[in-house]
């Protein structure tokens, strides 16, 4: 596969004083960022983390201008590291990817050979950019519940933040999985999407009640929770004796005003669950499984395919609390 010569498209982000904002730009593989992998992209997605990133909403990116996007899956088109060959396809996500390092918004992404994954048998390359780092988040939470004693038949697991990336997926995953799956959102109107990812019931947010109390009726076997703030302080009142809790994000706010009686007189665990750094090993497994026995059967139904050019307009709906599923980039 030839590498290229001339220039191609990315999406790079830039900062002017206090304003951050980003716009296609013409690039060369000359201006990337050093590594020992150069992909042929394929598909990257729209997280969370890229939204804050690209608009400023915090303090994301090490270093500017740099190309956006924490993940990316494409072709190997040139290695000089012995374990990836051309024509193989891979997949990167995590580390300083869209971070300190020219990331996945790009039709060439050049990479460290220690942050490449060979593409498991059983995902095409579109399917590992819709699960992408949102769906990574979501196996590794149910993953590391499991570790912590979380089994099919043992009560109902809670998804919050459900129409979100890691929501949408773990929601689908969890009952492919046979969980019986509580599904909670404060969209009124995605119900009957929800329901057809598998969720056995929808709550409300507006139905989580705030109050003094230190616990509530012990209800969860398992919570899968991308919110965190006050929605995460209500879990650890209502979770079931010897339940876990698996954290991996802050929309709902990064401080959780809670007692520790939970913890004590039910046992409940709390899970802090990160992406970025998570070792190798545990990274195969979770790609192993996404590929097998988490795949989730609607990935199709939560995947939105869209452009570079439409990048911006993505960013503002994650932002703004609008986004229902997974934003898909192809940069091809």
């Amino acid at each position: 596969m030839a590498i290229p010569t001339g220039s191609f498209k990315a999406f790079r982000i830039s900062q002017n004083g206090d304003t951050t904002s980003g716009a296609v730009v013409d690039t060369t593989l000359d201006e990337l960022t050093p590594g020992d992998v150069v992909i042929k992209a394929a598909y990257s997605s729209v997280n969370y983390k890229d939204a804050l990133a690209a608009t400023g909403g915090a303090r994301i990116l090490k270093t500017f201008p740099l190309i956006g996007g924490i993940d990316v899956a494409g072709v190997v088109a040139a290695s000089s590291d012995a374990r990836f060959k051309e024509g193989d396809q891979v997949v990167v996500t995590g580390y300083d990817l869209g971070v300190a390092n020219d990331g996945g918004y790009s039709a060439y992404v050049r990479v460290p050979g220690d942050w490449v994954v060979k593409l498991p048998q059983g995902l095409t390359l579109f399917e590992a950019m819709a699960l992408g780092t949102a769906g990574f988040t979501a196996a590794l939470s149910v993953m590391r519940l499991e570790l912590n004693g979380l089994k099919t038949g043992s009560g109902p697991v809670i998804v919050t933040g459900a129409t979100g990336g890691v929501g949408s997926i773990a929601v689908s995953m969890l009952a492919g999985l046979g969980y019986d799956v509580t599904a909670v959102t404060g969209k009124d109107s995605e119900h009957e999407f929800l329901m057809s990812l598998g969720a056995k019931m929808v709550m409300p947010r507006a139905a989580i009640e705030k109050n003094n109390r230190p616990i509530e009726k012990a209800t969860w076997a398992g919570a899968v929770d991308p919110v965190g703030g006050d929605v995460l302080a209500w879990l650890a009142k209502t979770m079931a004796y010897g339940a876990s809790i698996a954290n991996s994000g802050l929309t709902g706010g990064i401080e959780v005003h809670t007692t520790v009686i939970p913890f004590i007189l039910r046992s409940v665990s709390l899970l802090g669950i990160d992406s970025v750094m998570c070792p190798m090993p545990m990274r195969l497994e979770v790609w192993r499984r996404l590929a097998s026995d988490m795949k989730p059967k609607t990935l199709r139904a939560i995947a939105h395919e869209i452009p570079l050019s439409r990048l911006e307009h993505a960013f503002l709906t994650l932002v703004s609390g609008a986004a229902k599923g997974r934003f898909v980039v192809n940069v091809a």
